[in-house]
């Protein structure tokens, strides 16, 4: 089994492209289990067709401790394997915890269990890695492979580099390596060759480019992922593209973070005032 975090800045994409890129894997014959680890829980509204579902830790409020794992696990679109692990009411404890809780339980009922046959577990993770909770899936390698979502912006292209330093501190520890940038393009200027340098920088691939294209939306307000609403258009075969490099993708290294006037410079070269 294949464990894979999907990190990057918050609202880049990481969600959508999680359960798109899932969609594909899933089209694909492969097992596979989301754990989302976003108080938000949005992490597989789109392979539940739209469905609220109830969180880890919403679950042991309401029922304590003696739950079982078709309390925290649903199951979507081709067969995926869907849980939340939700957070703390608003204003108190620490979101970060929630995840720590959610996998703990979800080891401790058996979902990764070789019976469960899984080919694949991806953690959809909240936004940059600056709370412990947030980084468990690299600090206790509960991920071996990290992908991170990026566009040609300054601040996604800053929380990645932010993301990579991370990955550092625990790859000696845990193991865990960078698979690539993927790109969720926001058609900034030079963005693909951009992406494609600040990949080179960091001794890492920029996985695949995703356009921009409305389908998502529109696929997004029918609560479908791309590949389920529409599957003959050109954007879910970007995703089965996808799903295709990182099930084929032989490249994990340890990344170079940049120092921060390095990054800048490589914006100017390739960005907009290029």
């Amino acid at each position: 089994m294949r464990k894979i975090a999907i990190y990057g800045k918050g609202g880049i994409g990481k969600s959508t492209t999680t359960q798109n890129t899932v969609a594909g894997l899933a089209e694909m014959g492969r097992k596979v289990m989301v754990v989302g680890c976003d108080p938000k829980a949005d992490s597989t509204r789109l392979l539940l067709g739209g469905l609220a579902q109830r969180t880890v830790l919403d679950t042991l409020r309401e029922e304590g401790e003696d739950v079982d794992l078709a309390d925290v696990r649903k199951m979507g679109f081709a067969g995926t394997l869907c849980t939340e692990s939700g957070g703390p009411e608003p204003g108190v404890g620490c979101a970060g915890r929630g995840i720590i809780t959610s996998i703990n339980l979800l080891e401790q009922l058996g979902a990764y269990a070789e019976s469960e046959k899984l080919d694949y577990a991806f953690y959809d993770v909240l936004g940059d890695v600056v709370c412990g909770g947030f980084a468990m899936p690299i600090r206790e390698g509960k991920a071996q492979e990290i992908y991170i979502v990026v566009s040609g912006e300054m601040m996604a292209m800053y929380a990645a580099n932010n993301i990579c330093k991370g990955i550092v501190k625990f790859a000696e520890a845990g193991g865990v390596r960078l698979g690539g940038l993927i790109c969720n393009s926001r058609k900034v200027d030079n963005e693909k060759e951009m992406i494609g340098a600040f990949a080179d920088a960091l001794g890492t691939q920029m996985i695949h480019f995703v356009p921009r294209d409305n389908m998502v939306q529109r696929a997004e307000i029918n609560r479908k992922t791309v590949i389920e609403f529409d599957p003959k258009h050109s954007q879910a075969d970007e995703y089965r593209t996808l799903a295709g490099k990182i099930e084929n993708n032989k490249m994990f290294i340890v990344p170079k973070p940049l120092a921060i006037d390095e990054l800048e410079k490589l914006l100017i070269e390739h960005g907009i005032a290029a």
